[in-house]
């Protein structure tokens, strides 16, 4: 669903911002609220009265005003957050909803919210309004260009049409608040290179305060005026006037104050905070469209780990933003986001408009791309030297599991194809600052960076999935060199598996199947081998040899190819039931336990306290012989990889309809969950693992077994896709988003532990799936097999290149619609063909294959 109405408004917020600057959240209604531009979440914050007004006048008399919002979808017993610093400011449960959120103001009756990420488009009517008005709000999403989609920005559009006889006036006012500290507050007028505007500061803040910065609006309307500031004025004062200036004809006053000076202790109320308001004109003849332009930048530079300890002495423990080196201040990147608003306006729409021209069903293209905001969200940061870092998703008001969570990260699909220098950057982090010597590598990374290492065991899934990772983001970037420099430090983590030192010994008699203490993602350690993370494991065994052959290693290559061919043959052989694959563990040998009680766990003084369960006479939290979603998962990174195959592949399909014979539930309305409510009632999912009737559950089993992640189900549905079960994977990723529909669950967050979580950009991952495209350009090849039948058409992306495949009436084509991809070997449904040298494509014309 990309329409929204009437009770389907009331969970939306639509991240507007850029990759790593935080986002200020779209409501189904209209308003701004979620403003989390201060380097850290601010889940129902709102900046108050900033709000946009939209005004119809003819012949200097006032036709009507109204705020351009819906009707309020918050409680009407109140408790909205009233400010970023200013505490709840007197209002709060039991007051009414807070005047700041403009609700006491005539606004609009109906309201349409269409969502098509990276754009959000609202329809509002009223009878008592003459003509129809659209807003749009954007920030630029265009791949491959990393620096235009990390503008600290929104972008508004508001489109007027007249619907009358006669000619109207109309004019759009944005008014924001500056959110600095009390009484130190500064609103500049300025007029530079044709735009008009307010730069917003304070006078308090040294440059090294973690609250300095600034904001800045402007439009580039022809006709436009400035009020630097509201009427400031205790009581209800300032929204009194406010409101009686816009109902008088043409432009808002100017009002100025003096700059004063105080200590920011000084607290000093004023009604409306500190306004300043920025409004276009327009004239329309009857059925005549038009609209008005502003932006809104934002400039926070300090960053600190405020979620840790104090750093260690000597290390500096704040950082900057990485838009703080390119721009110095929220009106100089205004300046720059205006003069070229156009060319990002367009090149985000055709992104925009390519990747919903995928040949797949509407909820699965939403389900891509309604994820893709979590890259615009207070999630992600881009480091001094523009590294991308992410949380695995946010608390309220602070990020949620810190350090780039390797097993999470891994189910991100969508910033590898889309932003894969970005996705580099990981690797190049992870392997510098998170690996002992060893090769054992910390799944989380601390900030700042150099603090040391995350003192926890290694993690199995996290660090394998590394190995793909690197292998992944070779092949699509075909960089050479920059694998030979990854590749000490990641044939180090691999060869971990069996190190010595490895104190939970995953695979120290070297057979290619794990069978010693390995942590996961679900927090806890299984004991014994099963597919699920063994597959991590044998994906990331044949991607080292393949790695090893192409820096010139071909005795490891020899090695890790054996290896994975034993471990393969035991994985097939020992781990699949006939029906699917399980775990291997003898739940009542406590000296599993004993043996490898090394290290604290996450929970409980020891390994025998947190895993033995004296009651029953079992080792707790395992799989045993249970339906896992990710027990073939191994094969699905190895899809898309282009690594061919894990398990063997009749066997991989039975455990993918087991999946959805036993994971999925069409309603959770019967089903019994001790965990985490992430489906209930009639809500349909893929749980985590289930145990069919005839098998022996553990009396305590996996711990988020009931559970259900987004993540993962779009992984296994997407496995799905893959491996030609079209019709299962399209309807797991229904269910998913029939959950997020704006009722209960806003459409663009789909969280987990926390909001805008990482794991659900697996996403993304639908898309290649459906085209079959892998890539390789350090060899200049691509493959493009689609599993639909018929025409076909959709997104592709690499590190040189993005555009879209098409295959018509038998025939396949490539249009490139930005950079320049060589090719020398092309697989498609008409068969695999080869160019010599390699011949180029370029956005001039399409490719056709004749």
């Amino acid at each position: 669903m990309s329409v929204y109405t009437g009770e389907q408004l009331r969970e939306i917020s639509f991240p507007i911002g850029g990759i790593g600057t935080g986002c200020i959240g779209l409501a189904g209604n209209g308003r701004l609220i979620d403003w989390e531009i201060l380097n850290r979440p601010g889940k129902m914050r709102c900046n108050g009265f900033t709000h946009l007004l939209v005004r119809a006048e003819r012949d200097g008399k006032m036709l009507d005003a109204r705020v351009l919002q819906g009707d309020y979808t918050g409680s009407g017993t109140g408790g909205e957050t009233t400010g970023i610093y200013r505490g709840n400011g007197g209002y709060g449960y039991g007051f009414g909803p807070y005047r700041g959120t403009m609700v006491g103001l005539p606004h609009f009756k109906n309201t349409v919210f269409s969502g098509e990420f990276p754009f959000a488009d609202i329809d509002f009517s009223d009878d008592c309004f003459p003509g129809r008005v659209t807003l749009r709000a954007f920030n630029p999403f265009i791949p491959l260009d990393a620096f235009d989609s990390s503008l600290p920005a929104a972008f508004f559009e508001v489109v007027f049409e007249n619907t009358t006889d006669e000619a109207i006036d109309y004019s759009a006012l944005f008014s924001l608040n500056n959110l600095l500290p009390f009484a130190t507050t500064v609103n500049e007028h300025f007029s530079e290179k044709g735009v008009e505007g307010i730069f917003m500061r304070s006078t308090a803040l040294p440059e090294d305060d973690m609250h300095y910065g600034s904001l800045c609006l402007l439009t580039s309307a022809e006709e436009a005026f400035v009020q630097e500031y509201w009427y400031r004025a205790p009581w209800f004062d300032s929204l009194e006037t406010y409101w009686r200036e816009v109902n008088t004809p043409g432009p808002l006053h100017e009002r100025a104050y003096a700059v004063e000076t105080r200590d920011r202790s000084e607290r000093i109320d004023f009604d409306g905070e500190d306004m300043g308001t920025v409004g276009a004109c327009l004239h329309l003849a009857p059925g005549e469209k038009k609209c008005v332009r502003f932006i809104m930048t934002w400039y926070f530079p300090n960053c600190a780990a405020y979620w840790n300890e104090p750093a260690d002495a000597g290390l500096d423990p704040q950082w900057r933003n990485w838009y703080a080196t390119v721009f110095k201040d929220a009106r100089d990147c205004a300046l720059y986001a205006a003069e070229h608003s156009h060319v990002l306006y367009l090149r985000t729409l055709d992104f925009k408009e390519t990747l919903y021209r995928t040949t797949l069903p509407a909820s699965c293209i939403e389900a891509a791309s309604a994820n893709l905001s979590i890259l615009k969200s207070a999630t992600v940061l881009r480091l001094e030297d523009g590294s991308f870092y992410g949380f695995e998703g946010c608390s309220a008001d602070s990020g949620c599991c810190e350090g780039s969570c390797s097993h999470v990260w891994n189910y991100a699909y969508a910033l590898p194809y889309l932003f894969p220098e970005l996705e580099r950057s990981m690797r190049d982090l992870e392997y510098r600052y998170s690996m002992r010597e060893d090769g054992s590598v910390s799944f989380r990374l601390k900030l700042p960076l150099g603090s040391g290492r995350f003192d926890f065991r290694a993690c199995v899934d996290g660090q394998m999935g590394g190995v793909i990772k690197t292998y992944r983001d070779f092949k699509l970037c075909g960089d050479i060199s920059w694998l030979r420099e990854k590749w000490p430090a990641v044939k180090k983590s691999l060869e971990f598996a069996w190190c010595p030192t490895n104190e939970d010994e995953w695979d120290a008699d070297m057979d290619g199947v794990m069978e010693g203490r390995q942590h996961h993602t679900l927090d806890m350690e299984l004991f014994g081998p099963s597919s699920w993370l063994n597959g991590f494991y044998l994906a990331a065994l044949k991607a080292a040899a393949e790695m090893a052959e192409l820096v010139g290693e071909p005795e490891n290559a020899e090695k890790y190819r054996a290896l994975f061919e034993r471990g393969k043959k035991k994985t097939d052989e020992e781990l699949y039931n006939g029906t699917y694959y399980i775990q291997r563990v003898d739940l009542r040998d406590s000296s599993l336990l004993e043996r490898l009680n090394r290290g604290k766990p996450l929970v409980g003084k020891d390994t025998v306290d947190a895993y033995w369960n004296e009651e029953t006479g079992e080792i707790k939290y395992q799989i045993a012989n249970g339906s896992c979603i990710d027990q073939v998962i191994g094969g699905w990174h190895a899809a898309l990889a282009g690594l061919g195959e894990i398990f063997d592949h009749e066997q991989t399909i039975s455990a993918l309809r087991s999946v959805y014979r036993y994971n999925y539930k069409k309603s959770f309305r019967n089903e019994f969950n001790p965990a985490r409510l992430y489906a209930y009632d009639d809500d349909g999912g893929v749980k985590i693992c289930d145990w069919p009737r005839e098998a022996v559950k553990p009396a305590i089993p996996l711990t988020y077994a009931n559970e259900i992640f987004c993540g993962m189900e779009y992984a296994s549905a997407s496995h799905m896709i893959c491996e030609g079960l079209l019709s299962e994977g399209f309807e797991i990723v229904d269910s998913i988003r029939a959950r997020f529909d704006g009722t209960r669950r806003n459409p663009w967050n789909e969280f987990e532990c926390g909001s805008n979580y990482a794991r659900s950009m697996a996403s993304f991952a639908l898309i290649p799936s459906i085209l079959g495209y892998t890539c390789d350009l350090y060899r200049a090849q691509l493959s493009f097999l689609p599993k639909e039948t018929g025409d076909v058409r959709g997104f592709f992306s690499c590190a040189s290149g993005w555009g879209e495949y098409v295959y018509e009436n038998g025939r396949s084509r490539i249009e490139l619609h930005e950079g320049r991809i060589r090719i020398s070997k092309l697989t498609v449904p008409e068969g695999t063909f080869e160019f010599g040298n390699g011949l180029e494509v370029t956005p001039d014309e399409a490719f056709i294959i004749s």
